[in-house]
């Protein structure tokens, strides 16, 4: 069993994509091919923040609203 790092050293993460370890060259990936990967998921729009839509309130003008009253 090695020793645990002293407090605030960083620890090694495995690559994001397939779970071996990373390649510094390719940070946080461990090849091209995975750092690829990921670059197409960007591209095709996979990673996502879910949005939910309220009933048009956030599309009005603020400015528009004090205008009507």
């Amino acid at each position: 069993m090695s020793p645990l790092p002293p407090p605030g050293t960083p620890r090694a993460r495995p690559c994001a994509i397939c779970g071996a370890p990373r390649n510094e060259a390719y940070k946080p990936f461990c090849s091209k091919r995975c750092a690829d990967v990921d670059l197409h998921r960007w591209l095709a729009g996979a990673y996502a923040i879910p949005v939910v839509e309220l009933d048009g309130a956030e599309d009005e003008d603020p400015s528009a609203r004090e205008r009507e009253d």
